[in-house]
């Protein structure tokens, strides 16, 4: 069965927990999708993990569709949401209708991410959906928004909590297929997720979304330094040093490629 994003809304009704990574290429997207994921977000986290960059504000459109379409040429089943890279769609609605088309038409992407909450994306957001392009929303801690907010918890207070509980209820009004919910208290991703009908994804919100996300290269200890939410669950770094400096030993000792 292909995964659409009607289908996460479905699940959220069964109470089915949805299973969402991220992927970068095309081995790690084959990978995922052999292994059952529901949902692969091309997540502009591959700034840093693919990329070197020290956040995610300078990956561009350009680079965004460039590996969403590796990601959807080793899918077959998997929902493939590409996020929309900083200042791609801030500007205004036209530039978001642009930016949104472009992931959709040249990549094969079948929705896109999009954060924030606050009135304007809102807006932004409510005339992709009338226009018929999926879009998940993404509220709490917002990468895109590092120098405002740095990576620190979010909803910690009441006023706070209020604010994303209106925004999480604004963007289902606004037409999104799912919310991501990125480092907020457990209890409040647990009251925005009973008031919702379309599903929350969690990353550092606790046990009670619909579904989690977490980077692939966390999981597989590739990352250089992961966040306190996450697990790891491989270590191939360790792996990859291994084989790496095996081979460096045989060539320099004359045992590959051998006689």
């Amino acid at each position: 069965m292909v995964v659409t994003p009607q289908t996460l809304i479905e699940w959220k009704q069964q109470k089915r927990p949805i299973v969402t990574l991220t992927a970068w290429d095309t081995p790690i997207a084959r990978f995922l999708d052999e292994a059952g994921v529901d949902a692969i977000l091309v997540g502009d986290s591959l700034a840093m993990v693919a990329l070197g960059y020290p956040n995610t504000l300078p990956v561009t459109l350009e680079a965004m569709i460039h590996h969403a379409s590796a990601v959807c040429r080793g899918v077959k089943r998997a929902l493939v949401i590409c996020d929309l890279p900083f200042l791609s769609y801030q500007e205004s609605v036209s530039q978001a209708m642009r930016s949104a088309g472009r992931v959709l038409k040249e990549s094969g992407a079948r929705g896109v991410k999009i954060e924030g909450g606050y009135p304007a994306i809102v807006e932004t957001i409510a005339r992709l959906t009338e226009s018929g392009i999926p879009v998940m929303g993404h509220i709490g801690l917002t990468p895109q928004s590092v120098h405002r907010l740095g990576y620190r918890q979010q909803g910690k207070t009441e006023m706070e909590a209020k604010r994303l509980q209106e925004e999480a209820l604004a963007l289902q009004e606004a037409g999104v297929f799912s919310i991501v919910l990125e480092h907020i208290p457990a209890d409040l991703a647990a009251s925005i997720t009973e008031k919702l009908t379309v599903p929350t994804i969690g990353i550092g919100a606790g046990p009670h979304c619909d579904g989690q996300v977490l980077v692939t290269a966390d999981i597989l200890g590739l990352s250089t330094k992961s966040p306190p939410f996450s697990k790891q669950y491989a270590n191939l770094r360790e792996n990859i040093l291994s084989a790496a400096r095996e081979y460096a030993n045989e060539v320099r000792e004359g045992k590959f490629p051998g006689e």
